[in-house]
């Protein structure tokens, strides 16, 4: 399976967007399956970032690391433990005068162990489904 992708346009400046969602802090503001974190305050390649998910009834831990920051453009993270480890990429873009942006987010997993199984049948559907929904509640954020 191939990694989703998703974009959105926001009205707001790329340096808005990318440190709004940089800030791991604010995932759980918009994204349905975060139910809390921990660490990278202040982002930078190397720095880890505690993520707690909510899938069904069950919350999984997992650690990501950044990989690539590269503000306002892009960053990258990528899962470091655990039976499922994402692999998210953001690329943020200036439309117009700058005053706008479209936000690309790339997301795929790695599985090991169970995760190998979990990943097709129950991971990747859920956040197929998830992340549209994320995006758009991200835009409501960042634009009221």
């Amino acid at each position: 399976m191939s990694a989703i992708r998703e974009s959105i346009e926001i009205d707001r400046s790329p340096e808005e967007v990318f440190a709004y969602l940089s800030d791991a802090s604010h995932l759980p503001e918009w994204q349905k399956s975060a139910v809390s974190v921990r660490g990278a305050d202040h982002p930078a390649v190397g720095s880890l970032i505690a993520v707690r998910r909510r899938i069904g009834r069950r919350e999984f831990p997992t650690t990501m690391e950044v990989t690539e920051y590269d503000p306002p453009r892009t960053w990258h993270l990528h899962g470091i433990d655990g039976p499922v480890r994402g692999d998210v990429r953001a690329a943020v873009e200036p439309l117009g005068d700058g005053t706008r942006s479209r936000l690309t987010l790339s997301l795929d997993f790695e599985g090991h162990g169970i995760g190998r199984v979990l990943v097709p049948l129950v991971v990747k559907p859920h956040a197929r489904k998830e992340m549209p929904l994320n995006e758009e509640k991200l835009k409501h954020l960042l634009e009221t």
